[in-house]
């Protein structure tokens, strides 16, 4: 490729990486029109509309504001901030079976909220606003515990064993959990055990606030880090010799990725495979450049989270599926897809 046909190049991979995005962000946008018609109380487009533009009645506005609104931009939200995470995850270790949830980190921000379940005289007075942050302390326990025992002197962090060392942490995270469970009142394991399996619980204003500036925060950081995870993935030998700064880029980036883990898991309750199918989308389109793939990730994983929690309310109707178990079906399968090709 010569100097004039690498500049063009360059300019096409980045339309088609804006084009991509642009569908994502327009497929997020038919869904989420879907969705404000979607429920127990069925409203049809005119009561939406007429609804939005504030003609509707106390009892549409109550439906609509009070309670789907709120869900479907929480939706979004753990979307994108799960499916970043894990492009973080996959591109520091260099593995494409990273992911929050495959890593024991979702476990660990169980661990904290069930904690916290256990001890609280009642879940209805919690705190909104501190649920996010001892989901934090528990991932970053359980991610600091899986980078200990993945890290080899003189050979950095080894891909395979942090699979398999998240593996073993979420298992036994998962143990204690079960243990703690069994002091809880009926009322609270019930509500505990809808959380676990990924459900947008938090159906007010306040969770969205409780969310809100932790992905205003993080999510520019890590898109801003995009050029330092291009260097990571070559390698630790090759980014050392680039002159990045290893280990401080490499924190920072793992602690932005708990950091969104844990606060999408305060709210969102453990939806796994968001953080291993978006960014594995997201890179067959746009290909494997951070500077795209971040953002195509966050839309992936946004359209992913907020498709599975409206299929999960209208296709039962009125029993409603969790979240998490719409986007297990789709992921689990394509999680023994990616082992078979893999070569651990």
């Amino acid at each position: 490729m010569n100097r004039i046909e690498a500049p063009l190049h360059m300019r096409q991979k980045a339309r088609k990486a804006y084009i991509v995005m642009t569908v994502f962000a327009l497929l997020i946008l038919a869904v989420f029109i879907f969705s404000m018609n979607t429920g127990y109380i069925r409203l049809s487009p005119l009561d939406v509309f007429k609804t939005l533009i504030g003609f509707g009645t106390d009892k549409q506005e109550l439906i609509l504001y009070e309670f789907r609104l709120p869900r479907i931009v929480i939706s979004v939200l753990i979307g994108m901030g799960m499916a970043v995470a894990g492009c973080i995850f996959q591109g520091i270790s260099r593995n494409p079976l990273a992911d929050p949830g495959v890593l024991g980190i979702n476990a660990g921000a169980g661990l904290a909220v069930t904690l916290f379940i256990s001890f609280y005289p009642t879940t209805a007075s919690a705190p909104v606003y501190l649920m996010p942050v001892l989901a934090l302390l528990g991932a970053a326990g359980a991610a600091t515990l899986i980078y200990v025992l993945s890290f080899k002197r003189n050979y950095g962090l080894l891909p395979i064993r942090m699979v398999l060392v998240g593996i073993a942490v979420a298992a036994g995270i998962n143990a204690a959990m079960i243990v703690l469970q069994l002091r809880l009142r009926p009322e609270n394991f019930q509500m505990l055990q809808i959380w676990l399996v990924g459900s947008i619980w938090g159906t007010s204003w306040k969770y969205v606030l409780a969310l809100l500036p932790w992905l205003i925060v993080l999510l520019p950081y890590v898109f801003l880090k995009a050029r330092a995870l291009n260097v990571l993935n070559l390698g630790d030998q090759t980014a050392t010799g680039l002159g990045t700064p290893l280990e401080r880029s490499r924190l920072g980036l793992l602690a932005a990725a708990v950091g969104l883990t844990g606060s999408c898991v305060a709210v969102g309750g453990g939806i796994s495979f968001v953080g291993l199918i978006a960014p594995h989308l997201a890179r067959r389109l746009v290909g494997p450049k951070h500077e795209y793939l971040l953002p195509a990730s966050a839309l992936a994983g946004g359209l992913l989270v907020i498709l599975g929690d409206t299929l999960g309310r209208w296709v039962l109707q009125p029993a409603e599926i969790p979240t998490g178990i719409v986007v297990a079906i789709i992921g689990a399968p394509y999680f023994l897809y990616l082992l078979t090709k893999s070569r651990i």
